[in-house]
């Protein structure tokens, strides 16, 4: 495909999720915050239904396709680097997607979350050499590496490699634990719906 057909291509799969999220008012921090603080659990089940897809998706694609995933370094500054990006989003006030549909909505607030998101990244790249931590090419060996502080395993895929087990038994039981966690919730929300109504 030419680039501009590549280009072409992005254009319609963005504009469409674009549209999406948009009209489903999907926000991953939300996902969380009005399970939490307003007992109210319309993207919690959004978020975990999306959730059971992907994983059932990838899995199928790694054990009976031709899947090159991204594979990066697992560890304690994955945590760290994760809550850090948390606390931004609830000091935002949406996630990073959710951001983009507000400002092309014409949220202020948003575009300023997002112009410091970018200029966070931009002063983070600048010392990304100097925080690399720790040195990644050791640590992918598929062993629990507590030495390097990384817990080793990454994904699906490594699994299947480590134990020549298909991706997809590993996805299924993960899809399994989140269809359980989805059933939960629904147990709470009418169970938050009786209080509500009595």
């Amino acid at each position: 495909m030419s680039i501009v057909g590549q280009c072409l291509v992005g254009f319609l799969f963005g504009a469409i999720v674009g549209v999406l999220v948009q009209r489903s008012r999907f926000c991953n921090v939300a996902a969380l915050r009005d399970a939490m603080l307003f007992k109210s659990y319309r993207n919690t089940k959004a978020l975990l239904a999306g959730m059971m897809v992907m994983t059932l998706g990838f899995t199928l694609f790694m054990s009976f396709g031709d899947g090159k995933p991204l594979r990066f370094d697992v560890g304690l500054n994955t945590l760290i680097g994760l809550f850090i990006f948390g606390v931004g989003m609830v000091l935002a006030g949406a996630c990073t997607v959710s951001t983009w549909v507000k400002a092309g909505e014409g949220n202020v607030g948003a575009v300023w979350a997002l112009l410091f998101t970018f200029i966070g990244m931009f002063l983070f790249s600048l010392v990304w050499s100097f925080t690399y931590w720790p040195p990644a090419p050791s640590t992918m060996t598929g062993e629990p590496n507590l030495a390097g502080l990384q817990l080793g395993l990454s994904n699906a895929a490594t699994l299947q490699e480590k134990f020549g087990v298909p991706a997809i038994v590993f996805g299924l039981i993960q899809a399994g634990v989140l269809y359980a966690i989805y059933r939960a919730v629904l147990r709470k929300e009418r169970q938050v719906a009786a209080e509500r109504g009595g």
